[in-house]
């Protein structure tokens, strides 16, 4: 079992302890606690960093700073990689030698800095969590009993039939909305405006909300906006989200329900029923299609728990 040195001191190399390399990684560890004045705890981060660093290039007797080329950095973030090392780990690994070799060419005049351009391997996109269409009807299952319940009602609506931001239904005015042509005008990133379709549903529950929407406004901003308080105030995104997750307790769901999971819901059970990756890109307002294809891989994940289920072929037999 090994120890920390004591308070202020550098950990002194091990096994090959007089090699340059070791020496300049000595070096640079009394630079950060003297001259930079880490704490310790930074410390025994480079420190455990570098140290697995020099074990690497000593492997490849690569035994002086000098010998250390891109490759021999590729193969150590590699190497970390196949133990297991998180994204963010590797990451703070490749930081400390950047700084190491950086430290280099100050001290010794060495331009060059083999870790440069040397990357950890991207963090896996996490998929969206959706509902399935169970799921959305459980949800939008009101209780249609007071004003703010109509409110709610239209809001949940709205998200799960337009797919929208937070920050995109939170602004709608009620000019925004055209009845008579079931469209609905929004602003997105960028100031970017667009228009999208509303269902009809959505357009009912938002004309049941509208019969009963509070006359009198706090100021001119609300007196424009479609969804108010009982105060007459534009409701903010953080009320928008907490009266979902209410919603979703109220309806027995297992998890929180967001904004975000409606519009992903919306978008998933869009592309699976028409397979249009353009079309859910211009609803959604995204300005690269590679934002738009994430929904794909849900979809081809519904079609494997279909084939899964239903090929004949698709499970192992038991074997007896």
């Amino acid at each position: 079992m090994t120890t920390s040195p004591p308070q202020g001191e550098v950990a002194p190399a091990a096994g090959a302890a007089a090699s340059e390399l070791a020496t300049a990684i000595e070096g640079f560890l009394v630079y950060l606690r003297d001259v930079r004045q880490l704490s310790r705890h930074t410390l025994d981060g480079y420190r455990h960093d570098l140290l697995t660093l020099r074990r690497h290039c000593e492997e490849q007797d690569r035994t002086s700073p000098t010998q250390v080329v891109e490759a021999d950095i590729r193969q150590w973030a590699s190497q970390l990689h196949r133990r297991g090392l998180a994204g963010s780990s590797i990451q703070r690994s490749l930081s400390a030698a950047r700084s190491f070799f950086n430290y280099l060419g100050r001290e010794q005049g060495r331009p060059r800095n083999p870790a440069a351009s040397v990357q950890a391997p991207r963090k896996p996109r996490k998929l969206p969590k959706t509902l399935d269409a169970d799921q959305v009807n459980k949800f939008l299952s009101f209780d249609e009993d007071s004003v703010i319940a109509r409110r709610d009602r239209a809001i949940a609506e709205l998200f799960y039939s337009s797919g929208l931001r937070l920050a995109e239904l939170a602004a709608i005015d009620t000019g925004d909305i055209d009845a008579q042509s079931r469209l609905l005008t929004v602003t997105g990133k960028g100031n970017k405006a667009r228009t999208i379709p509303v269902g009809s549903v959505a357009l009912d529950a938002i004309q049941r909300w509208l019969e009963v929407r509070p006359p009198v406004a706090a100021d001119d901003d609300s007196a424009a906006a479609l969804f108010t308080s009982n105060q007459g105030r534009r409701i903010g995104a953080r009320s928008i989200q907490a009266r979902l997750r209410l919603q979703g307790r109220k309806a027995g769901m297992h998890q929180d329900i967001h904004p975000h999971m409606l519009r992903h819901s919306f978008a998933s059970h869009l592309l699976e029923s028409s397979g249009d990756l353009r079309a859910v890109q211009e609803l959604l307002g995204h300005a690269n299609i590679s934002t738009t294809q994430i929904y794909t891989h849900l979809d081809f994940q519904h079609l494997a728990k279909v084939y899964d289920a239903a090929h004949p072929r698709a499970r192992r037999r038991d074997k007896g």
